[in-house]
């Protein structure tokens, strides 16, 4: 039986042509300069120091804002940059067996967490939204920052932009709270073999802000070279 459609005429190309067209800049451009170093990676495996657990929004790509080479860093991405805590119950947690995976085998030395601006899923659930279907994925999922809203209190008369932002950064100090109850995860980072990290990214803006453990306020970075972005042309 032939596997071509339509009486053996080829099905029309369905693939997002976005999608090869960005391939074939990447093909030409990234691969090209970067190929021995693909090779290497097929042969020796990967070995990456930094794992980033970031959100899928679509606006933040950790590989981009860290300007990282392949290899480099292994990213884990889920709504809000969240990690539920230790619960070895032998349900299925993609979140903590990538962890496993990267603290385990990997032996990466960082974990960092990253969270930003306008979180669509920290909104969800600071205005309560209605579920957007029957299995109510996210609203289940987003419980999970509960307690991070009872730390930082009620919103009251504070504007709403203002409270998310506190509440997305709290929901990071969370994370952090959550990572710690992982065995595996804390005592390496009691023996001095792994640290956490926090930062926060302004969509808006570009900025960059490190949580300060002993403050715990996040602290910009890289200040000189934002300031002379947002002083040069904006269009």
């Amino acid at each position: 039986m032939s596997s071509v459609p339509n009486g053996g005429q080829p099905a029309p190309m369905s693939f997002p042509p976005r999608l090869i067209e960005g391939y074939e800049h990447f093909a030409g451009g990234r691969l090209r300069e970067e190929q021995a170093r693909y090779r290497e990676l097929s042969e020796i495996g990967q070995s990456p120091e930094i794992m980033v657990i970031g959100c899928c929004d679509s606006r933040v790509s950790p590989e981009v804002i860290f300007d990282a080479k392949p290899g480099e860093l292994f990213v884990v991405r889920n709504v809000a940059n969240l990690v539920p805590p230790y619960t070895p119950d032998g349900a299925q947690r993609a979140v903590s067996a990538a962890l496993e995976f990267a603290v385990q085998a990997l032996k990466v030395k960082h974990i960092v967490v990253l969270g930003h601006a306008q979180c669509g899923g920290i909104r969800a659930f600071a205005e309560e939204s209605k579920p957007l279907s029957p299995g109510d994925f996210i609203g289940r999922w987003m419980e999970m920052i509960a307690p991070a809203a009872d730390m930082i209190g009620a919103r009251g008369d504070e504007p709403m932009g203002t409270y998310l932002a506190r509440l997305e950064q709290a929901s990071m100090i969370k994370t952090l709270d959550n990572l710690m109850t992982f065995p595996c995860v804390r005592i390496l980072v009691e023996r001095g073999k792994l640290q956490l990290h926090a930062a926060y990214f302004g969509v808006a803006t570009g900025g960059l802000s490190v949580l300060d453990r002993e403050s715990g306020a996040f602290v910009p970075v890289a200040q000189a070279a934002h300031a002379e972005l947002l002083a040069g042309p904006r269009f």
